[in-house]
């Protein structure tokens, strides 16, 4: 990844790709996760950090063998299925996972269960041979299989099933006697063929167990999660206008017939409820949406952004850690945050809620039906009264009363006749200054 970053944190639609693979793990309740961690391990204990996982260090990097081996501590004493999974290979469904443990639990009892995918290119990818009914006949890496091996084209994904008191008796037998060096993992499923027990493999798709080693790899991913969840939320009656230009978070929430036109990005924290419209060039993030409000284009919700039934936040609006009331407007220029917006309020062209002293925050609260004349300043902390009105062109610093009138301007001055003079005692001197130039 040439990154400071751990390969797993890396994120992916705004998750953390190891975050990704324990979440859908978890979908199964598992009794315990363990995370085994070498290089970089700080970043990835500090990811996991409060979830309830068990750490195993792999202090030499020896091989996936070696690499489960080392939670043998962590499992002292357990008695149950065991799911290896790679926090490198984020799409694993928790579907795909539930279905390896049932095929561990068939009834011909396989020792193991590999899961295996067919790519388009197989490329370096370790072979498995097996028969019709997926009973494995041998499992081999690339760099030690014969041509005619590297012929077949189902491949081994490196995810597999084994009961724990199978698991470690076998790993105790790998040897790195591999043209590697290394302790393979495959290597189990032919030790148990040796003591007479089978293995069997499931299939999944290429997408699915894909992998991320490089950022080209990293993008190739993201763009198969995105089209599976644009897929997923027209499914549900959401309208994308331009589906391959709008981009979701993985917790990102659109109810029925909300609309979402080209070009808006879902960053992580977005709730979007029933009939709402997100017009173009959009960027939410952290927020939610009421009931049929409209937003944009070209608007930017912050984290604490809370919108009403029926509002309306217009083209280069942006709203941070503030609620606004049903069938308040926003339309257009205007800056809102930290703020309580009461109903049916209109905020006017170009007004800014001064939040920030330099050294603190503050608050603006906004009756309801309150109008805000444009290019207003109102300066936190402030209260603004219901039904009241703020002329256009005030910067307001102290509270404004129920039904009031707030005007702060400075005085405007007449002089008729003053720009009439002006332009011709410029023009006249333009002229002098060129005749002498010539």
């Amino acid at each position: 990844m040439k990154s400071a970053r751990h390969k797993v944190l890396h994120p992916l639609a705004g998750r953390p790709m190891l975050l990704h693979l324990l979440a859908s793990a978890g979908a199964l309740d598992p009794a315990r996760q363990i995370v085994v961690v070498g290089a970089g391990r700080e970043q990835v204990e500090a990811a996991v950090a409060g979830r309830g996982i068990d750490i195993a260090v792999q202090a030499e990097q020896l091989g996936t063998g070696h690499a489960v081996a080392q939670s043998a501590a962590a499992l002292q004493g357990f008695v149950g299925d065991v799911l290896i999974l790679y926090g490198d290979v984020p799409l694993v469904r928790a579907e795909t996972m539930r279905a390896l443990i049932a095929r561990l639990h068939e009834e011909d009892g396989p020792a193991c269960v590999v899961l295996g995918f067919r790519p388009r290119d197989p490329a370096a990818y370790g072979r498995i041979i097996a028969t019709a009914d997926g009973r494995i006949g041998k499992m081999v890496e690339y760099k030690d299989a014969t041509e005619a091996e590297r012929a077949e084209d189902l491949c081994n994904s490196g995810l597999m099933a084994v009961r724990a008191e199978d698991l470690f008796a076998l790993l105790d037998r790998v040897s790195n006697d591999n043209a590697a060096g290394e302790y393979y993992l495959p290597d189990i499923v032919m030790l148990a063929a040796v003591d007479g027990r089978a293995s069997a493999v499931i299939e999944t798709s290429a997408d699915e167990v894909a992998g991320v080693n490089s950022r080209a790899e990293l993008a190739a991913v993201e763009a198969s999660w995105q089209q599976a969840r644009r897929a997923e939320a027209m499914r549900d009656g959401v309208t994308l206008v331009a589906p391959e230009t709008v981009f979701f978070a993985y917790d990102t929430v659109l109810g029925r017939d909300v609309t979402v036109e080209p070009n808006v990005i879902f960053a992580p924290g977005v709730v979007v409820e029933e009939g709402a419209t997100i017009h173009a060039f959009s960027h939410l993030e952290g927020a939610h949406v009421g009931r049929h409000a409209s937003v944009g284009p070209f608007a930017r919700l912050r984290p604490g952004a809370r919108l009403g039934e029926k509002t309306k936040v217009g083209n280069f609006v942006e709203i941070k850690k503030a609620v606004l009331g049903a069938g308040s407007k926003v339309n257009h220029l205007s800056y809102v945050g930290d703020a309580q917006v009461g109903e049916a309020v209109n905020i006017g062209a170009g007004t800014i809620t001064c939040n920030y002293d330099g050294y603190f925050k503050h608050e603006t609260v906004i009756g309801d039906r309150a109008f805000i004349g444009s290019n207003s300043a109102l300066i936190a902390p402030v209260r603004i009264g219901r039904d009241a009105i703020v002329a256009a062109g005030s910067a307001v610093s102290r509270d404004v009363g129920d039904g009031e009138l707030r005007l702060v301007r400075a005085e405007q001055f007449v002089k008729p006749g003053w720009a009439d003079r002006f332009h011709d005692a410029m023009r006249k001197k333009k002229s002098a200054a060129h005749r002498k130039d010539s």
